[in-house]
């Protein structure tokens, strides 16, 4: 095969297929570090298999989720600092899965940029295979997509897309009940969502990024971008125990609209807002935008990040079993038999 003399080449169109291998090879060791049983095959094929009887499923049905880290992606860029995104990443998506009831099994991550800039790809990459490896779950393949023209220069794009099991019949929510208690487990900042307004809030309060947080020992930009937690070892423990009737994952939406998500029709829940602490974080936001308190619980986490609704006679033991795995829980409230949510006591 001969070429023409100056022939244009991928590389000059903007593509760089030598910085795609180079990357591959360096992500390799942090998705293997992820292996878990069911994982047949490692990075680099057209597909990856995993195997559900290796993973000791008998009868399961397969749960998946999608999800991306959306504006704050842009805190990220501005800063440099993108070690934590794939973290969020990861947590979008599998803290839904064990709403469900469902352990994750694998992760699979899509990263969208203008032109391959490889370390900031293998920083990005290798805080998903962090997630990954919190959550108990394996990074088996993913896509990097370098598309000249459609980013400007340092800019990029993450999706993420996991699928769970769990054994037929094990389905959440399930039995939930007037009386059930509320467990709250507390966030680690505002996590992934609301960040279209975060970033509205420190526009007009005049700082940057680099200036100190007003609530914190960090810069405001390194603040706002610690990553989601994620709730997936504590929840399945709380699971196996017994006695968890539902779990909600409060994201978009906040308090306010997330929790009914899990609820019959019939039911509602009552929230105790004297029994935590607002964090500093969202004090300052509704300040700074003199934001009232039912806007704040139905666009953040106000300090809850996960919810599991439980059997009354398993709450304080389902709240030992999560505080010794790390978790800060808080007895919120309790399922009433008044559709809707209503709310005691004062946030602010």
């Amino acid at each position: 095969m001969t070429s023409p003399k100056n022939g244009i080449t991928y590389a000059d169109a903007g593509v760089d297929i030598d910085a795609g291998n180079a990357l591959v090879e360096r992500i390799k060791p942090a998705a293997k570090r992820t292996n878990r049983p069911g994982v047949m095959v490692g990075l680099g094929g057209f597909g990856a298999l995993f195997d559900l009887k290796a993973a000791g499923y008998s009868d399961p049905v397969l749960v998946a989720a999608t999800d991306g880290v959306g504006t704050k992606l842009r805190i990220a860029i501005d800063t440099g600092h993108v070690d934590g995104v794939g973290i969020d990443l990861v947590a979008m998506c599998v803290n839904d899965l064990v709403c469900q009831g469902a352990e994750p099994l694998f992760f699979l991550d899509y990263f969208a940029t203008g032109a391959l800039e490889t370390e900031q790809a293998a920083r990005i990459i290798e805080g998903i295979a962090e997630g990954c490896a919190r959550a108990g779950c394996a990074l088996i393949g993913g896509e990097t997509a370098e598309m000249p023209g459609m980013y400007p220069p340092g800019d990029f794009d993450l999706a993420g897309f996991s699928v769970g099991a769990l054994e037929r019949g094990q389905t959440l929510p399930d039995g939930v009940a007037e009386g059930d208690v509320l467990l709250g487990l507390a966030s680690d900042g505002v996590h992934s969502n609301g960040y279209s307004l975060v970033r509205k809030l420190v526009e007009l309060s005049g700082l940057g990024w680099a200036d100190p947080c007003p609530w914190s020992d960090v810069t405001l930009g390194e603040d706002l971008l610690t990553p989601t937690r994620l709730y997936v070892q504590p929840a399945l423990a709380a699971i196996r125990a017994g006695g968890v009737h539902a779990l909600a994952h409060i994201t978009g939406g906040g308090l306010t609209e997330n929790l009914p998500r899990v609820l019959p029709d019939d039911l509602g829940a009552e929230i105790d807002l004297d029994s935590w602490q607002l964090p500093e974080v969202f004090r300052w936001m509704a300040e700074t935008g003199g934001m009232a308190e039912a806007e704040i619980l139905k666009t953040f986490n106000c300090g809850i990040g996960l919810i599991l609704v439980v059997a009354p006679d398993r709450a304080d033991a389902l709240a030992d079993v999560l505080g010794e795995a790390g978790e800060r829980v808080t007895r919120l409230g309790t399922v009433t038999a008044t559709p809707g949510m209503s709310y005691t006591g004062t946030l602010m």
